[in-house]
């Protein structure tokens, strides 16, 4: 795999031996202090040019970057709008384990939209068209304080929702018991296990996408009961799995609603749990 020096050349040495290329900036996890480096972290980089038609309509150029093992363009998908003449995105995998995600944006596009995320760091300038940013940040992804009516409704959303759960697992309907798991109620379970984590941090840090730099700032025991909820299409797993998250939802709901004293809903808590219970101990349906 090439090293962050050998990419950062061969990003800058494309960019400028085409006089098509005006300047480049980064966006993303490289640009972010906060964020561990490793070999896997993605290049996001954008190269501002004049017009985006030249570099559509010949692809051949992004091989200068290396082998390509395979790539996508987002811009051609059915699924998602686009604006061709202004941004092109080249989302490429290559064959030593390095991957790049190129954008090449018109001038005016950059000018607008350069601003838009704070990990943002500018690599070349060739004629001084770029303005001046400030030094990348990630506060735009710390944690947010939530309000009263939020608390209220991520915990209502959750023990709601684990009745679908409940009635899925007895079903044995497995794809839709994760999905209501994954989609819904775990979503609710991050929520306020981010709020515990802003709490701890005077709401000072981001725990990344997904959330996966949680495990920083929770005890080791949570942490383990977090990873204990992802479960297989084993039923006896599943229920365990359930009954744990509900576990920690109550612990950590308690903890941000006395920190912000607000008064969380026992009752609401234990009628749900009791009709996990009594599903629970139903007989199998056949």
């Amino acid at each position: 795999m090439r090293t962050e020096k050998e990419m950062h050349d061969l990003i800058l040495g494309i960019a400028k031996n085409d006089v098509r290329v005006k300047a480049v900036y980064m966006n993303g996890s490289r640009t972010n202090d906060n964020v561990p480096n490793d070999i896997f972290q993605d290049y996001d980089i954008v190269y501002v040019v004049d017009d985006t038609k030249s570099f559509i309509e010949d692809k051949d150029w992004i091989n200068l970057f290396g082998e390509i093992l395979y790539m996508q363009y987002p811009d051609e998908s059915p699924y998602f709008p686009s604006d061709k003449e202004n941004s092109y995105g080249y989302l490429m995998q290559f064959a030593d384990g390095t991957r790049i995600d190129l954008t090449v944006q018109s001038v005016n596009y950059a000018l607008q939209h350069i601003h838009d995320d704070k990990l943002c760091k500018i690599l070349l300038d060739k004629e001084k068209i770029l303005p001046e940013i400030e030094a990348s940040t990630d506060c735009r992804y710390w944690v947010k304080k939530p309000t009263k009516e939020q608390y209220l409704a991520v915990c209502n959303e959750f023990w709601w929702c684990t009745n679908n759960i409940a009635k899925g697992l007895w079903r044995g309907e497995f794809p839709y018991v994760q999905d209501m798991t994954n989609y819904h109620v775990r979503t609710q379970l991050v929520t306020m296990l981010n709020w515990k984590v802003g709490i701890l941090t005077d709401w000072s840090v981001s725990t990344g996408k997904s959330s996966k730099y949680l495990y920083k700032w929770l005890s080791e025991s949570e942490w383990k009961m977090f990873l204990s909820t992802y479960f297989d299409c084993n039923i006896d797993n599943a229920w365990k799995s359930v009954f744990g998250m509900c576990e920690l939802f109550e612990i950590v709901s308690k903890y941000v609603g006395e920190k912000f004293g607000w008064e969380y809903n026992e009752k609401e808590g234990k009628a749900a749990l009791s009709f996990l219970e009594y599903v629970h101990k139903l007989s199998e349906n056949k």
